[in-house]
């Protein structure tokens, strides 16, 4: 049964971020209705108004398909429940697929392939503090997961070496109890919370920025001046804040200049960066330099 503890498709559910959590054994009346849609107990369209009634806004996909049923795929995706019975009561068997990006959810797409998978990003990415806690956390049926956070306004990415995905504005997800080759979308834990998810910050870590060309002059060797890091780093637009003091503090640390580390930051949070954030970027900036000889994204069995 979609959403019971038993698994039917191989998704490791001794991985720490997905076993079950107990059901609270009293909910009343339509929380309980709502509860027992959103964990795929209800059918379809009993689950596309649940998500609706959140405040996601929700489109059928073909049955057993990702492929969308509507002619402009999640830009027709609705909150209202009108459009929502008419599609499903068409045609009930239908998948649900919900709009990412807010007003919905955004969601971390961890898959697992043959060629590896993305589970050793996702630990990586939770030793370092940069996964908080998700507000659903979805097996998927090929093993892999979906993780759901507030929703932002960051777009979509995907890194496809480290198997891990993000679906933000421009994106979609199929959510449970869809079904895919015969096996459903389930709900392994949901609890509240209001925590969001840093792409940026996560595409950093997985997978460090090259060598900006405007930086390239800058360096003779591995040598370089941290008066001119600094003001480079001050100087960094939005979207690229994160990354060019990642970037600005590796070289320094090359360089074996860690004592210009406390002048980056500084930097950093003239170009917009909060302290936590710069603090952050640094940290994993020193961590990376620790392990230079390791890939970024080892595809090696993630730790369960």
């Amino acid at each position: 049964m979609p959403g019971s503890s038993a698994r039917a498709d191989g998704l490791g559910c001794d991985h720490p971020q997905l076993r079950p959590k107990p059901r609270a054994s009293a909910i009343g009346g339509r929380q309980q209705k709502e509860q027992d849609s959103v964990t795929g107990f209800g059918g379809t369209l009993q689950a596309a108004l649940a998500y609706a009634r959140m405040g996601w806004p929700v489109f059928p996909c073909r049955p057993g398909e990702k492929v969308p049923a509507t002619g402009h795929g999640f830009l027709d995706a609705t909150t209202g429940p009108e459009r929502i019975i008419s599609w499903w009561t068409a045609a009930p068997e239908r998948n649900v697929a919900i709009a990412t990006g807010a007003p919905g959810p955004d969601v971390l797409d961890v898959d697992v392939r043959p060629n590896g998978s993305g589970f050793a990003a996702f630990n990586r990415l939770q030793r370092e503090g940069m996964i908080g806690q998700p507000r659903v956390i979805i097996g998927t049926p090929g093993g892999g997961m979906h993780a759901y956070y507030a929703g932002t306004t960051q777009r979509s990415g995907h890194l496809a070496t480290c198997h891990i995905d993000f679906r933000g504005h421009g994106g979609y997800i199929l959510a449970p109890p869809s079904i895919v080759n015969g096996r459903p979308y389930v709900v392994i834990s949901h609890q509240p919370s209001q925590d969001t998810f840093d792409w940026d910050n996560a595409r950093q870590l997985l997978d460090p920025p090259a060598t900006p060309p405007s930086m390239r002059s800058h360096r003779a060797g591995r040598a370089c001046d941290p008066g001119q890091l600094a003001a480079w780093v001050a100087a960094q637009p939005v979207g690229n804040r994160n990354a060019g003091l990642f970037w600005a503090a590796s070289r320094a640390i090359e360089a074996g200049h860690a004592d210009a580390l406390d002048g980056l930051a500084r930097a950093a949070q003239a170009a917009g960066l909060t302290g936590a954030e710069a603090s952050r970027t640094i940290r994993s900036a020193q961590r990376r330099a620790a392990e230079y000889d390791t890939p970024a994204c080892r595809d090696h069995e993630a730790t369960t």
